[in-house]
């Protein structure tokens, strides 16, 4: 089973930067789904996962500046979000320990509740800064 995401505007933090990133990682998470189903689906998957996880470097560096450049007072949890994830993704979360229906469900299910928290702390400090 697969875990589709649809981007709604209430996950939106008001910023344009950060917002696309958000809808990129749901993109990219519906393009791991849609390549379940293909023939040539585990080289298209991977394809897929190593792009998520450059974006999600970029992303996280990208994040992290703007909330610290706007004073952002959970800072240190942002941060232990990414190293979560990256850990998750470089060390759990692989083609070598799961299916890759279970990982695109995992990474489905994370960026959504990435998403939808940033959308519910990080409004406030973003305001303005596009």
């Amino acid at each position: 089973m697969t875990n589709r995401l649809n981007w709604d505007e209430r996950f939106s933090v008001g910023h344009e930067v950060l917002d696309a990133q958000h809808k990129h990682f749901f993109a990219l998470c519906n393009a791991m789904a849609d390549s379940l189903a293909e023939e040539a689906a585990q080289e298209r998957f991977d394809q897929l996962f190593a792009e998520l996880m450059d974006k999600a470097r970029e992303h996280f560096a990208a994040e992290e500046a703007l909330l610290a450049d706007c004073g952002y007072p959970e800072l240190d949890d942002q941060r232990s979000e990414q190293e979560e994830f990256a850990f998750l993704a470089d060390e759990i979360a692989t083609t070598e320990n799961f299916d890759r229906s279970e990982l695109q469900t995992f990474l489905a299910l994370w960026w959504a509740g990435h998403v939808m928290g940033a959308a519910r702390n990080y409004p406030p400090w973003l305001a303005g800064r596009d």
